[in-house]
């Protein structure tokens, strides 16, 4: 390698975790129309022609001599009825809309991580460890390295 001085640099790779947003999935509101067939009772009535008869008495008989003693003639009777009449108009009932709603989780993930390690081959007098003292384990390196808040736990 290069012989710039005495040293060199040992490196390794960081764990960097975060979230990203990305679209998922969609909801659609969608309104049609439907058909339904309603039945309703409504009362109803009607005039209907009856045919009464009365004889001739002592009360009624100026009446019935009143106008000619034979004749042709017409008597003409209107009739009502009640018919069913059916309107229809549009009511609101109800209003819908789509909302959204942000729900919170969490995800473990884990990846390796890659760091250099230096040790020493030959010579006398040499002090110290490998990694210059440091006695903690590759483990418990890269998981101090990830708590970066100090709270006993990787990630944000």
């Amino acid at each position: 390698g290069p012989t710039t001085d005495n040293a060199m640099t040992r490196s390794e790779e960081r764990l960097n975790v975060g979230t990203r947003t990305e679209e998922v999935g969609r909801a659609r509101l969608r309104k049609y129309v439907v058909t339904e067939n309603v039945t309703e009772t409504v009362p109803v009535s009607r005039e209907e022609v009856r045919v009464e008869r009365e004889p001739i008495t002592d009360a009624n008989v100026g009446q019935a001599l009143d106008g000619p003693a034979i004749s042709e003639e017409e008597h003409e009777v209107t009739l009502h009825a009640e018919r069913p009449v059916v309107e229809k108009e549009a009511v609101p009932v109800e209003r819908v809309r789509l909302d959204k709603e942000t729900v919170s989780d969490s995800e473990r993930v884990s990846a390796d991580v890659r760091k250099e390690e230096v040790e020493v081959d030959g010579g006398t007098g040499v002090t110290g460890g490998t990694t210059g003292g440091d006695d903690r384990s590759f483990t418990q390196k890269a998981k101090d390295a990830l708590d970066r808040d100090d709270d006993g736990r990787i990630g944000r």
